[in-house]
């Protein structure tokens, strides 16, 4: 696939976890979503359900990537790629790594409490990520949401 294309498809499964994200923002919840596909559908979407579970580890990531192994009955999610807001934080990379996951994209940066920051070997050796999808979007949510919060 060629980058324009590849860019092309990124945007529009970033739509898709704004979409979630947007529906977290409307909960209460911290406004970030994810989407995992394969084979070019989604299989699972998900946002952050902290709040409503009353569950530190409810993040969209962890919710996207159990749906995503209960759609495809296995654990391991080595076809798929996981599109999420934001940049995920360690426990969210670490569950990422282990589901296998080759391929994640994420739209802003966390520089608080983002892997990169703490843990930027938990992927799977092979993994690649794609950073800065529809930033500016991502970003605007998450600082409304906190604006709102104030």
């Amino acid at each position: 696939m060629m980058n324009s294309d590849l860019q092309k498809q990124d945007e529009t499964f970033m739509r898709k976890a704004l979409a979630e994200a947007q529906a977290a923002f409307e909960e209460g919840e911290i406004p970030v979503g994810a989407v995992v596909v394969c084979q070019g559908r989604i299989i699972s979407r998900a946002h952050n359900l902290t709040e409503t579970l009353t569950d530190v580890t409810a993040h969209a990531e962890m919710q996207a990537i159990t749906a995503a192994a209960n759609a495809l009955g296995g654990k391991y999610l080595t076809d798929c790629t996981l599109y999420v807001t934001v940049e995920p934080c360690p426990m969210c990379a670490g569950a990422i790594g282990w589901a296998q996951i080759p391929r994640v994209v994420y739209g802003a940066s966390d520089e608080k409490r983002g892997f990169h920051k703490f843990a930027p070997n938990v992927l799977h050796p092979k993994a690649t990520v794609t950073s800065g999808i529809l930033e500016e979007e991502c970003r605007a949510l998450m600082q409304d949401f906190f604006k709102s919060r104030r």
